[in-house]
C-alpha cells in the first residue's frame, strides 16, 4: 500500500499537468486564431490590451468611488459606468487621455449610483447573447466586432465596413434586454462589388 500510494499521487498529478497543459496551449491556440482573424494587426492588438491595463490601473487608484470600464480598440477608449458627478466624469477620461498610445476616447459613462451586481450580471448575460447571436451571420465576422454592455446599452466598437456595422447593430438591437446601442466603430471603405 505504501508504493502505491505514491504512484497514484503521481499518476494523478502528471494527468491533471498535462490536462493543465493542454488547456493553457488550447487557450494559446484560441487566442492566436482570434488575432489572426483580427483587422488590428497583433502589434496593435497587443498595444490595446495595454492600454486596458493602464487604463484599469489608473482607475482603480484614482477612482475607487466609481464603477467605471474602459475598453480599446484600435486605441480608441471607451468609457463605461457610473461615476459620482459631471467632474469626475472630466477628470477620468483626462486621466485616460494622458495614457500615451490612447488615440481617442469617447466618454459614455454615466453620472449615477454605482449599479448592482445584479445589474452587472444581467449585463454579462446581454453581452453574451448579442455575441452568439452574431456567430453565423453571413454580414461580418464575429472576431471584427468588440461587444461591451452597460445597464442595458449595448456599444460595439471594431474596425468595420458601413454594411457590416449596420448589420452588427440589427443583430445587437434585436436581442432580448437591450435597451439601447451606441456605435463606437471605426469605418473602412466599403469592398467594391464583383462585376
Amino acid at each position: 500500500m505504501r508504493r502505491i500510494l505514491p504512484l497514484l499521487a503521481l499518476t494523478a498529478a502528471a494527468t491533471l499537468l498535462s490536462g493543465c497543459f493542454f488547456g493553457v496551449a488550447a487557450t494559446g491556440i484560441g487566442a492566436t486564431a482570434l488575432m489572426a482573424d483580427d483587422r488590428r494587426t497583433a502589434g496593435m492588438y497587443l498595444e490595446d490590451e495595454n492600454i486596458e491595463w493602464k487604463a484599469l490601473g489608473r482607475i482603480n487608484s484614482a477612482f475607487r468611488n466609481a464603477h467605471l470600464n474602459a475598453t480599446s480598440y484600435n486605441r480608441k477608449v471607451l468609457i463605461t459606468g457610473e461615476v459620482p458627478s459631471e467632474e469626475a466624469k472630466k477628470a477620468v477620461e483626462a486621466d485616460l487621455r494622458a495614457i500615451a498610445s490612447v488615440r481617442e476616447i469617447a466618454n459614455e459613462a454615466v453620472v449615477a449610483g454605482n449599479s448592482s451586481l445584479t445589474s452587472r450580471g444581467n449585463d454579462t448575460i446581454i453581452t453574451s447573447s448579442v455575441k452568439t447571436r452574431m456567430i453565423g451571420n453571413e454580414a461580418f465576422s464575429p472576431n471584427h466586432v468588440k461587444v461591451v454592455t452597460e445597464a442595458g446599452t449595448v456599444f460595439l466598437m471594431g474596425l468595420v465596413t458601413q454594411a457590416e456595422g449596420e448589420a452588427a447593430v440589427e443583430v445587437a438591437r434585436s436581442t432580448s434586454g437591450v435597451s439601447r446601442v451606441v456605435k463606437a466603430f471605426e469605418y473602412l471603405p466599403e469592398a467594391p462589388k464583383p462585376r
